[in-house]
């Protein structure tokens, strides 16, 4: 490894639904054609690797639900705090590890629900924020696929929104985070809401704005 690569770190697994292999290899060209080695581990363990870890400049996860130990926990928020990068979309980073506060504090969010099915919903930039590198020159777009309800964390950095309309249990729109990132120590952490299936990262903005975010996140 020359002194100008990074390592990204590459750990799926976990429900099968969301595809975790296929939609991680989607993004290997992507990584390598921007300097990073690829590391791969398709167990958990590897967040109890300090060494491993510390050597790593950006963990890509999409591991959704399963359970993850405290020493698995706090090595991956101390590689985090410490400076690696952690990045993810959809259920792989924020439908994981449910029992895990630690980790929830860390992504800045957890999934609680979505309508079933797809549909068509709107994803909208938050004007404030259109300088962010992760969303610069992207315009608002449409997708189809899951709209996921956020449990989030007021600290995260807000970068689009999606709005649920009044529902049976709720009497007025709700507009929720789909985007955002956050600083955790010396770390960064970048989490996207969309991408269920393949074809989500069809759409330019999808895929634009999930590239950079890895990008961002790296160390």
């Amino acid at each position: 490894m020359t002194s100008e690569s990074r390592k990204a770190l590459l750990v799926r697994g976990g429900w099968e639904g969301h595809q975790p292999v296929k939609i991680t290899e989607l993004f290997v060209p992507f990584l390598r054609s921007h300097g990073f080695d690829i590391d791969v581990s398709e167990t958990l363990e590897v967040y109890a690797d300090a060494q491993r870890l510390a050597a790593t400049d950006l963990v890509v996860q999409c591991w959704s639900m399963g359970e993850i130990t405290a020493a698995q926990s706090e090595g991956l928020a101390a590689a985090v705090r410490a400076g690696t990068g952690l990045a993810g979309w959809h259920g792989g980073i924020v439908d994981a590890f449910r029992g895990d506060i630690g980790y929830h504090r860390l992504t800045g969010g957890q999934f609680l629900m979505h309508p079933p099915g797809f549909h068509d919903h709107e994803v909208t930039f938050v004007p404030g924020r259109a300088n962010h590198p992760v969303v610069t020159g992207l315009a608002d777009f449409r997708v189809h696929t899951e709209q996921y309800w956020m449990s989030t964390d007021p600290l995260i950095d807000v970068l689009a929104t999606t709005v649920f309309p009044p529902g049976e249990e709720y009497d007025r729109p709700v507009t929720m985070p789909a985007v955002w990132t956050r600083n955790w120590g010396a770390g960064r952490v970048f989490v996207s809401t969309i991408g269920h299936k393949p074809d989500d990262f069809d759409v330019p903005e999808v895929r634009a704005l999930t590239e950079r975010g890895l990008l961002w996140a790296s160390r």
